[in-house]
């Protein structure tokens, strides 16, 4: 027998169906099947909070076992742990995309606020970290501190406003941007809690056009 005959098979037998290693598949499989989980937790903790939901209901609404869960998460607190972390990564990529379009200040804060309104209503992972967020007392772990980058967005935005001239020079940004978070968060609270957020676009524009009456105003976002 060819003495590299061996090792072709063995080469053979550590790749995949179309040739791509197996450790790399797999690695593929528990990253979808980490999603899965996430994308259940966050939907459980979105219509029903942190204290009822257990490690099982995630793992019925992601259909799949009690122990494929516990295999990427150790309890219940990591899966909101990791849920809230999704949440916040979502925000960031929000205010990314807005950054990108390269808006006047004040017309960035309008999108960013606008934009968020809207994954409040359409996305569960908005909804569920947002939830965590006040049900935090009951979570017995670490958990990100609430909107502080948010706000921190919102405050660079003004700055660079009162610096171009589209705010009054007297504006004292950060206090401003405390206000503007504080009046979004509460408002995003109280329409999920009356109209399953459906009218929150209509609130921020509210808020923005009675806060910030200099903001522009496209003819639809």
């Amino acid at each position: 027998m060819d003495s590299a005959q061996p090792t072709k098979m063995s080469a053979k037998a550590s790749t995949g169906t179309r040739g791509r290693p197996v450790k790399e598949l797999k690695q593929e499989r528990a990253v979808r099947t980490r999603g899965v989980v996430l994308a259940a937790a966050a939907r459980a903790f979105a219509e029903r909070g942190f204290p009822p939901v257990t490690v099982q209901d995630v793992a019925e609404l992601a259909g799949m076992t009690k122990g494929a869960v516990y295999f990427h998460f150790a309890n219940k607190e990591a899966l909101a742990q990791a849920v809230a972390n999704d949440f916040y990564t979502y925000l960031d990529s929000i205010a990314t995309a807005v950054q990108a379009e390269a808006l006047s200040p004040l017309h960035t804060v309008r999108q960013l606020l606008l934009r968020t309104a809207r994954a409040f209503r359409d996305n569960m992972t908005i909804q569920a970290g947002a939830r965590l967020q006040i049900e935090r007392a009951y979570i017995g772990i670490d958990m990100p501190v609430p909107y502080v980058g948010y706000q921190s967005m919102v405050t660079t935005a003004l700055r660079e406003a009162v610096e171009a001239g589209e705010m009054p020079a007297a504006t004292d940004p950060e206090v401003l941007a405390r206000v503007i978070v504080s009046a979004f968060f509460g408002a995003q609270h109280i329409s999920g809690i009356l109209n399953n957020r459906q009218d929150i676009a209509d609130r921020v524009e509210e808020i923005l056009a009675t806060v910030l009456p200099t903001a522009p105003r496209p003819v639809r976002d």
